[in-house]
């Protein structure tokens, strides 16, 4: 999407904030404490078999049968597969705003903004590609994928850093643009199918930052 970003605590706030999770829009805010543990333990359960199966044998289904459970239970805690595999990824993602938010330098907000968004593109792909099963499973729905709190924060993150820079850009809309050469499917790709290296992949982002003008 390309309209300006809405103003919210994920984007004005972003220094400060670290507790945003993968919420699907149809999650209740606040569950009930039988409901949560409930929840929790399907997570648990689904985490286990994707270790096991690996995440793209994951379904509603293998989910309810091994937490001994009604699959409507299943649907109705996380909506549809796709909601499954953005909880499961709640944990990790949160592992990484941290580190882009209240971590050390580079990355973190000791540095200047030029290193941090210089840092950013390899710590999203080095993070998802760590934990590709589930990243990919997740963002099959690129709609719920555009849709979550997570992608809203590093949009936001990557936009507060441009202003910081005072690029001369749409800020918004180049954020969204700088996010989308670090799609999963994309580097994944460019991994798999077109022999690239990793290292090459942060060099084009290093040159994509500083074709910007704000390269460190």
């Amino acid at each position: 999407m390309t309209e300006p970003l809405p103003p919210s605590p994920a984007v004005h706030d972003v220094s400060r904030r670290v507790d945003l999770t993968l919420c699907t829009p149809e999650e209740q805010p606040r569950l009930r404490a039988d409901a949560a543990r409930n929840r929790t333990r399907l997570l648990e359960v689904a985490a286990k078999l994707a270790t096991e199966r690996g995440a793209a044998n994951v379904t509603m289904e293998a989910v309810a049968c091994a937490a001994q459970v009604g699959k409507g239970t299943v649907f109705r805690r996380f909506g549809d597969r796709a909601g499954l595999m953005l909880a499961l990824l709640d944990h990790h993602e949160q592992r990484l705003q941290a580190a882009f938010l209240t971590g050390p330098p580079p990355l973190g907000p000791d540095a200047p903004a030029a290193e941090r968004l210089r840092a950013f593109g390899p710590a999203v792909m080095r993070h998802e590609q760590a934990n590709r099963d589930l990243y990919l499973a997740a963002n099959a729905d690129l709609g719920r994928h555009y849709g979550s709190a997570a992608y809203h924060l590093r949009v936001g993150h990557v936009a507060l850093l441009l202003r910081q820079l005072r690029a001369d850009a749409d800020t918004a809309l180049v954020a969204h643009t700088l996010l989308g050469s670090l799609e999963i499917t994309l580097v994944e790709h460019l991994l798999a199918q077109r022999g690239m290296t990793m290292e090459r992949l942060e060099a084009g982002w290093y040159e994509l930052v500083e074709r910007l003008g704000v390269g460190a």
